[in-house]
């Protein structure tokens, strides 16, 4: 696996950042709104094209893939099956400007039983693991 670098982190960051601000109002008057979680994009790695991790907020835990480059964003909305080393996944476009979008596929849309930033880090490895590992066994 591929380390990401510096600027991908600050990348990475800078979406994280905008994507709570985007969403702040909605996530605040949710009734599935976990007090206890925020925004995060957690485990991300190079994979293709895209860093591909999970995003955490305070209503649901989603496996997102992030361009790697600078790209056109697709429409807002707009829905794509992408197969990722663990399976098919359906995304869904999130554009937050011209320059801010991400893919997203909710994977946990009931984060009440989450008492912990640490237990929904531990969930999103876990996550993230399933989502990046081959479901196929190699034959010898």
């Amino acid at each position: 696996m591929q380390s990401l670098t510096s600027e991908q982190y600050l990348a990475l960051a800078k979406l994280t950042e905008r994507y709570r601000q985007h969403h702040d109002r909605d996530f605040k008057l949710s009734p599935r709104r976990n007090p206890q979680m925020t925004v995060d994009m957690l485990c991300f790695q190079v994979w293709e094209d895209v860093l591909c991790g999970v995003l955490l907020t305070p209503i649901a835990l989603s496996a997102a893939l992030v361009p790697a480059i600078s790209m056109t964003p697709p429409a807002h909305g707009e829905q794509r099956l992408m197969d990722l080393p663990g399976g098919r996944y359906p995304f869904v476009a999130e554009v937050i400007d011209s320059e801010t979008w991400l893919w997203r596929c909710e994977l946990l849309d009931d984060l009440s039983d989450l008492t912990s930033l640490e237990e929904a880090n531990r969930l999103a490895q876990y996550l993230a693991n399933r989502v990046m590992t081959s479901s196929k066994r190699e034959e010898p």
